[in-house]
């Protein structure tokens, strides 16, 4: 471990508890990529993304998801388990790790917008393909409003969201909270931003209070629900 690390965060060793891979998740808009991207600089570990900008089909899918829902969910499970799979191969699975993506939520989304007999298809798929992957040493599931997720896509002004309507973010964030209602299968941190937008680097304490709560987190279930560091005296006022 990096003992600047715990300088920085003011934290003991014995307080700290480094996980080697880390899995960010939550709904569009939420900031899971740039939250990853801070930590694997902070962590110095190496990242993993899920570039849906190289899916070829999910500029077609927001315009039309009835016609374009399979194809572009095939294409982000064959992408995200490639990128996985490079994680079993020799000394590469000893390496430190964080994605801004969870393979195991991949249903959630075909669920939502899959026909019945689509999902059926894509069940059997993932069934066949997701097997002996390694699991994440702790997921961190970002949550907000629905009309939060919505106000940060209309303000990142990204052409290919431009169709994307808030019933359908509302489907999304619905199936998101009845997920990981439910997921025990590791560690997990249930980070509350409808008050904080980790997106934005101007308020650096905002970060450097999660990822110090990071650094404290162990086993089970674990609940982060900051108010903007504007607003509090100090982080003792925190709700965790």
């Amino acid at each position: 471990m990096d003992d600047s690390l715990l300088v920085n965060f003011n934290l003991e060793r014995s307080a700290v508890s480094m996980p080697g891979y880390i899995a960010v998740e939550g709904p569009i808009g939420v900031g899971k990529t740039t939250l990853a991207k801070r930590l694997a600089t902070t962590f110095n570990y190496d990242i993993l993304l899920e570039e849906p900008e190289t899916n070829p089909f999910l500029e077609r899918f927001y315009r039309d998801r009835r016609t374009h829902a399979l194809p572009v969910q095939l294409h982000f499970l064959f992408q995200r388990m490639q990128k996985l799979q490079a994680l079993r191969q020799g000394d590469i699975f000893q390496q430190v790790r964080v994605s801004d993506f969870l393979i195991d939520k991949d249903p959630l989304f075909a669920r939502v917008t899959l026909e019945d007999d689509e999902y059926r298809l894509y069940q059997t798929v993932y069934d066949n393909i997701i097997t002996d992957l390694p699991k994440p040493d702790l997921v961190i599931y970002l949550q907000a409003p629905t009309a939060t997720l919505y106000e940060r896509l209309q303000r990142r002004g990204n052409a290919i969201e431009k169709p994307i309507e808030e019933s359908y973010l509302q489907q999304l964030n619905d199936a998101y909270t009845q997920f990981f209602y439910h997921y025990d299968d590791t560690p997990l941190l249930i980070v509350n931003t409808s008050e904080i937008n980790l997106a934005n680097q101007e308020n650096e304490s905002d970060y450097q209070n999660l990822v110090r709560y990071i650094l404290q987190t162990r086993s089970g279930r674990h609940y982060y629900n900051p108010y903007p560091i504007e607003e509090i005296s100090n982080t003792s006022s925190m709700s965790y």
